[in-house]
């Protein structure tokens, strides 16, 4: 997996691929990191890439002549790029969607500044467009990082213990059941005592339980789905 970040300011997104998971995955091959800078393809003279907004308004836009030189260039060189573009009017990022893109070959992520990108560089390059919540961040960099960790953990070969995919949150709608280790007891706070027990199939059910509860607390939109799905299935047989 190849992943291309197409952004103004590099040094900001660097370091998150200095350490853990996603170094090792770079060091092994299995991933590959690169960047591209708007600014090495504008044709002004003082590098400049935004301009004020037609039709008047606050703030700056990014123009389009240094993204299409910028992504025509990464389209020459790669026939087979996905191209996302991170912006808050685009569709939420979720799992699903991780899931699919861990399947692509190279996925490039514009990250837009100032108050957005020209909107004919996304008509024209945009093959998806993606929104992490509904806030507002000074930049799509941190946007472009959560997504390509996210994409990167279930890639194979970058997690050690593929199996922690399987019961992560969101993978059939409930949250993760809550987590714990040793010791026993803490602070007179104690472990479940079914977990200690060893009985796997009632350690499992305890797990599925403490996850319905967490779910229908936290997120409770996503509990309706479940309970929705669990009747839809019932229904069937």
């Amino acid at each position: 997996m190849r992943f291309t970040f197409v952004t103004l300011f590099w040094p900001l997104m660097e370091g998150y691929f200095g350490d853990s998971i996603l170094k090792r995955a770079i060091e092994s091959g299995i991933l590959e990191i690169d960047h591209l800078d708007p600014r090495d393809f504008t044709k002004d003279r003082h590098r400049k890439v935004d301009d004020t907004m037609a039709g008047g308004g606050a703030g700056m836009v990014m123009m389009p002549q240094p993204l299409f030189d910028t992504l025509g260039h990464l389209k020459e060189k790669s026939s087979d790029v996905h191209i996302v573009f991170t912006t808050p009017v685009g569709k939420p990022f979720g799992q699903n969607d991780a899931r699919r893109l861990a399947q692509k070959r190279h996925i490039a992520f514009v990250s837009g500044r100032y108050e957005g990108i020209d909107e004919r560089v996304v008509e024209t390059f945009a093959d998806e467009c993606f929104c992490i919540g509904d806030y507002i961040l000074t930049g799509g960099e941190l946007p472009s990082l959560v997504m390509a960790d996210a994409i990167s953990r279930i890639v194979p070969g970058v997690l050690g213990n593929a199996q922690s995919l399987e019961s992560e949150s969101f993978e059939s709608h409930l949250l993760e059941a809550p987590a714990f280790t040793r010791p026993k007891s803490f602070h007179n706070l104690s472990v479940p005592s079914e977990f200690l027990k060893g009985n796997h199939s009632k350690i499992n059910a305890l797990k599925k339980t403490m996850a319905l509860s967490k779910t229908k607390y936290f997120r409770p939109e996503r509990y309706l789905k479940f309970t929705q799905r669990e009747s839809d299935e019932k229904s069937i047989y």
